[in-house]
Order: C-alpha cells, then sequence, then structure tokens
C-alpha cells in the first residue's frame, strides 16, 4: 500500500509539472492558436480554487480533478509540438517558479456558477 502512495505522489507531482509546462507552451510563438486556446482552459481549471462541480458532492466533486484534469494536459502534450515541449520543459526547470492558485480562473469559475445559478432561478420561476 506505502508503494502505492509513493506512485501516487510521484504522478501527482509530474502532473503539476505538466501544467507548467503547458502554460510555458502556451506563451511560446510557435504554438497554433487553436493549442493556446485549449491550454489556457486547461491551466486555468487547474489553477482554480473553485472547481466546475464542486469537491463536496460526493465522487463527482473528484472526478472531474481526477479525470478532466490529467486528460486535458494528455491531449495537449501529444497536440504541441515536441520541439515547444522540450523548450517549455527547459524554462520549467530553469525557472523554478511554481504558481499555486489563479484567483482569476477562481473568479470565472464563481462567475459561471452565479450564471448558472441565475438562469435555474430565472427558469423556475
Amino acid at each position: 500500500m506505502r508503494e502505492g502512495m509513493e506512485a501516487f505522489k510521484k504522478r501527482m507531482k509530474k502532473i503539476k509539472e505538466d501544467i507548467f509546462i503547458i502554460a510555458e507552451a502556451y506563451k511560446h510563438p510557435e504554438t497554433p492558436i487553436y493549442i493556446k486556446l485549449l491550454a489556457i482552459v486547461v491551466v486555468a481549471y487547474a489553477f482554480s480554487p473553485i472547481d466546475l462541480i464542486p469537491d463536496f458532492i460526493p465522487i463527482l466533486g473528484y472526478l472531474d480533478d481526477i479525470i478532466l484534469v490529467p486528460l486535458g494536459i494528455a491531449i495537449l502534450l501529444k497536440l504541441v509540438p515536441d520541439h515547444i515541449i522540450q523548450d517549455s520543459r527547459e524554462k520549467v526547470a530553469a525557472s523554478g517558479k511554481v504558481k499555486q492558485k489563479n484567483w482569476i480562473a477562481g473568479t470565472i469559475i464563481i462567475l459561471i456558477w452565479l450564471l448558472f445559478l441565475y438562469l435555474m432561478v430565472d427558469y423556475l420561476i
């Protein structure tokens, strides 16, 4: 069981590193616009302090973190050209900076939830 937990921690560390690589790849001038748009969504969601499906909802609250973020990362790592990924890996390794939370993305998610709630209340009334 301890080995499984260590493997899980390694995987989570790798995902966190990959998020920063994608964020760096977004800034690369040769990155196609459609990849940049997808990268914005994935990175903003990964760094957002608020999820589209709140964590207090049993099972579903964590499934989005366990499935959506790694899936988005995997897709982007396949779409971004290899030389851009390599450049981004080098920049991330050299910078060593880690950003914990993205409050702008969190604000956007809150606004989406408020809009959703408003539309639901408006529809019900």
